[in-house]
């Protein structure tokens, strides 16, 4: 690894250390902008928009688009899109339970389709977001209870003989996380948030809280050429959207980097890439500057970026054997015939040769034909949004484990094709027909 490769990784690793759910994602991101010269926005005000400057807007403080007016008449939109949310569990209104009166344990479900067994016996905590009302006024704060607090743990193999051999983990049995002896406490949790708050108990009326992996993230690897962390699906590729659009410049297009929660359940939220907060945006923005929405989109390009599957070191065979992708590797395009993924013939040479432009290699993935794989946010906010898209990620290796694993050097590549994405020019000259070309 090279002295950028582990400056980025850190970074990236801080990142994902600081965004431990969906909330903390958006404002780590929102703290990113804003030292950037970024000005917050609200949907619930007029926007007055300004050539050559940046802007950001949330929604339900879990989902976040952020774009630059360019100084010219724009010509189009660059777009990545990227999701904020990972696995995880959420407690349950009622979330305390009792273990034959010795123990408290935390009621929860599971948020995603995670893979159960690697949340065994690690430290872990909660984290998202508390409702206070105070003085009549209602408001939701972020909250991280920054410290080992809870455990899952496993059962002995004297008491379960068939774990390695096929055990299914029950979630309403198996994963409710231990928090505390019993010993007639009352409910520790909402004294905990109110310590972390400096509020009263009284004072929380809602709350949307999590179980989240406190597992430090790491580089290891003969030449530190890896890296595993928890939430690397999809922090890794909001992160690196992030950066190339914060380094890329355009003059002639309006540059966007969108990051939605809700991918793992399927995007049809009033703040996920299958509701029309990208869409009210746009037509936002189009307003104030007195721009036409569908003939900026048709000379508009977007790309969808959610990380993808390597080839795994000791099960090739659950890979199609010509469209499966490596770490350190470069970009994955990905393309499925059912359209999970957006990707078709036009849009992958138009990203291919971005790529090419920035000195980034490109890799293809496809699933096996006889296994059908996950999709993502691409094709989803493209029936809102219409316009040309890729769907890209980056490869890693364990998704959806509660520590998984990529490569330290994709991290910059991620960024470096990203930055030259910004940078480009698009244009339709007829259906089927386009130019593209880099900063001049």
């Amino acid at each position: 690894m090279n002295n950028n490769e582990q400056t980025k990784t850190l970074q990236l690793l801080q990142f994902i250390k600081e965004s431990p759910t969906a909330f903390h994602a958006v404002a780590t991101a929102s703290s990113i902008l804003q030292s950037n010269g970024f000005t917050a926005l609200s949907e619930s005000e007029e926007w007055q928009l300004t050539p050559g400057k940046g802007y950001y807007v949330t929604r339900n403080q879990s989902s976040i688009i952020a774009f630059r007016v360019p100084s010219d008449k724009p010509q189009g939109l660059m777009i990545a899109a990227s999701h904020t949310d990972s696995p995880m569990f959420k407690l349950k209104n009622n979330y305390l339970s009792s273990a034959f009166g010795e123990y408290l344990r935390l009621n929860t479900e599971v948020y995603g389709g995670t893979i159960l067994s690697s949340w065994m016996d690690r430290p872990l905590s909660l984290a998202g977001r508390v409702i206070l009302e105070q003085n009549g006024r209602f408001e939701a704060k972020c909250v991280n209870v920054d410290r080992d607090l809870l455990l899952i743990p496993n059962v002995a193999i004297h008491c379960n003989r068939t774990v390695n051999t096929g055990y299914a983990f029950n979630p309403a049995v198996d994963m409710l996380p231990l928090f505390a002896q019993e010993d007639g406490k009352k409910d520790t949790v909402k004294t905990l948030l109110a310590k972390e708050l400096s509020c009263k108990e009284e004072d929380i009326r809602g709350m949307d809280l999590y179980v989240y992996s406190r597992t430090p993230g790491s580089v290891w690897g003969a030449s530190n050429e890896f890296f595993s962390a928890p939430r690397i699906d999809n922090l890794m590729c909001a992160y690196g959207t992030l950066c190339g659009f914060l380094e890329g410049e355009n003059r002639n297009a309006i540059t966007l980097w969108f990051s939605a929660d809700n991918e793992e359940t399927g995007s049809a939220t009033k703040q996920g890439a299958g509701s029309v907060f990208l869409s009210d945006t746009i037509d936002r923005i189009c307003s104030a500057l007195s721009a036409d929405k569908r003939r900026l989109l048709a000379g508009s390009m977007m790309v969808s970026a959610d990380n993808g599957h390597a080839k795994h070191p000791n099960h090739p065979e659950l890979s199609d054997a010509q469209n499966s992708p490596k770490l350190n590797g470069g970009i994955v395009i990905k393309s499925n015939a059912a359209q999970k993924y957006t990707t078709d013939g036009i849009s992958a040479a138009l990203f291919a040769s971005i790529c090419q432009r920035a000195n980034v290699p490109v890799q293809y993935f496809a699933n096996r034909s006889d296994m059908p794989g996950g999709s993502t946010l691409g094709s989803i906010s493209n029936t809102l949004v219409p316009l040309v898209t890729v769907d890209i990620g980056m490869a890693q290796l364990a998704m959806h484990s509660a520590y998984e694993t990529a490569g330290a050097q994709d991290t910059v590549y991620l960024i470096q094709a990203m930055k030259a994405f910004y940078e480009s020019r698009f244009a339709s000259l007829a259906d089927g027909t386009y130019t593209l070309c880099g900063k001049d």
